[in-house]
């Protein structure tokens, strides 16, 4: 059978592209990866203050666990409703666009072209003497464009791939925002109750300094005492009711700060509180360090980031290399409507380009130096969120520890310190006390106590801040833990030293 003519010209035009791809090669054998810096970074086997178990994520719904019901629902509302949140969500949104827009080039591109025209061309320009005759000319076609880059080299898979990557790193980062935003009202909400406990503390203190007041008058109706003693008393009463305004203001500040957490206006909010002395220490489990590597969302996007920037890394590599390019057309054409359906109306062509830039003034070797730098940085930046992150968990353990030993000691110190007050007062009643003990015992309740509520609101922040330290329950998605070592991580651009197996950075096998 003889080879039809159109398919002996497509041959022809795979032949010259072929021939013309082989050209670039050898500059694709040139351009070889220059890698940054050596990735492999160390972790402990297990945190300075916690024993070296592993361990279950956190609970997601952490907030919950401190046993107080009003926390745990302003809590929910802050996840459904928080601005910062909602506006992280939108980000998501723009990458996801994003993606598809640098995905657009893995399509070819068709374009469809309908025309239907008619055309009158004048008789005088004809003939000279006449008859003049006007001549009308139809004109009907149907055609279908089509044009595509072959991506012999992968650039536009890697610039799909750097896409997707920066939309998984913007999940994360609303995750990271969610966290924070947890982790700051809860915070918020502890500071409300020790606002709380402090200004019930005061107002005892206030009933406790008036009533010693009133036994010190007492001594002076019989000649026991002196304006001095009294004065100074007074004075006590004065700052103890001094107390309570910045105390009262703390509470409806912080209220209101909850309810920008929340996303509404503060009169919308109705926040009761309590005290720090009805919520329970909860037991957190904070497992091995190799574990936060994939519980940590600013580390997974930190993560992201730097695996999206050897892809683009890629891209601007590849940009040395030709780029092919196929175009055709087809479609009807007919002068008489009846006439466009038939064999004969068909028409088309088939082209095949390649292009190779010769010089462009260095552009493509500064896109190349600039992508570069952009990994050595978020590389560094990663590792940065790794070192950081086992910081922020050990500065918490450390916390949780020394502030409950902290408080222990501050409840003994309390109970003395009322023990010694009320062998003064009892002694102040009976008259066998000098009144500056008297106001040596007040005072040291009085700060003792108030000191006592600051070390427990510092405590229950150190359960909070060690919720946070360990991601707060947020895991990596099983998906994209299990495809790690499939994804365009870090593309050629790392050396091939073998990284810390405790590093959930790999480096997947180059595209032939």
């Amino acid at each position: 059978m003889e080879e039809r003519p159109e398919l002996r010209s497509l041959k022809s035009i795979g032949l010259r592209v072929a021939c013309l791809t082989t050209l670039g090669l050898p500059l694709a054998a040139c351009l070889t990866p220059t890698p940054p810096s050596d990735l492999a970074l160390s972790t402990p086997e297990a945190f300075r203050q916690a024993q070296r178990r592993a361990a279950a994520p956190v609970a997601r719904d952490w907030p919950r666990l401190f046993g107080s019901a009003e926390l745990t629902k302003l809590a929910e509302i802050a996840q459904a409703e928080n601005l910062d949140i909602r506006a992280a969500v939108a980000r998501i949104k723009q990458a996801e666009a994003q993606y598809v827009l640098s995905s657009a080039a893995l399509y070819p591109l068709l374009t469809t072209s309908d025309n239907a025209s008619r055309s009158q061309s004048s008789g005088a320009l004809r003939s000279k003497t006449g008859p003049f005759r006007n001549t009308v000319n139809n004109n009907f076609s149907l055609g279908l464009s089509a044009s595509y880059e072959i991506d012999f080299w992968g650039r536009n898979r890697d610039r799909s791939d750097a896409a997707k990557l920066q939309a998984e790193a913007t999940e994360a980062d609303r995750d990271t925002v969610a966290l924070s935003t947890a982790a700051s009202l809860t915070n918020s909400y502890f500071e409300v109750l020790a606002a709380q406990d402090r200004l019930a503390i005061a107002r005892d203190n206030i009933r406790t300094a008036e009533r010693v007041l009133e036994g010190i008058k007492g001594r002076l109706a019989v000649g026991t005492t002196s304006g001095l003693e009294i004065a100074q008393q007074e004075t006590v009463v004065a700052q103890q009711r001094s107390a309570v305004p910045p105390l009262a203001q703390a509470v409806e500040q912080t209220k209101n700060t909850i309810a920008v957490l929340m996303g509404r206006t503060p009169e919308s909010v109705r926040i009761v509180g309590g005290s720090l002395n009805r919520l329970r220490a909860p037991a957190i489990k904070p497992g091995l360090p190799s574990e936060l590597l994939l519980r940590r969302p600013d580390i997974a996007a930190a993560e992201d980031r730097l695996i999206a920037a050897g892809a683009n890394v890629e891209v601007a590599r590849k940009a040395f290399l030709p780029s092919i390019q196929l175009t055709g057309n087809g479609g009807l054409e007919s002068l008489v409507i009846q006439n466009l359906f038939r064999p004969e109306a068909a028409f088309g062509s088939v082209t095949a380009g390649l292009t190779q830039t010769i010089f462009d003034g260095g552009t493509r070797q500064g896109q190349l130096d600039l992508e570069r730098g952009l990994q050595e940085e978020l590389l560094q930046n990663y590792r940065s969120a790794i070192i950081s992150a086992f910081s922020d968990v050990e500065n918490a353990l450390i916390a949780v520890r020394l502030t409950t030993e902290h408080e222990r000691l501050q409840i003994l110190a309390v109970a003395a310190s009322r023990k010694a007050y009320q062998i003064t007062e009892q002694r102040l009643r009976e008259g066998t006390i000098d009144i500056l003990t008297v106001l040596n015992t007040q005072q040291s309740l009085f700060q003792a106590q108030d000191q006592l509520s600051q070390i427990r609101l510092q405590r229950f922040q150190a359960y909070s801040s060690l919720f946070q330290a360990l991601g707060g329950g947020w895991t990596r998605p099983p998906e994209l833990v299990t495809s790690i070592g499939e994804r365009p991580a870090i593309i050629n651009t790392l050396d091939r030293r073998p990284p810390d197996p405790l590093v959930p950075i790999t480096t997947s096998p180059s595209r032939p």
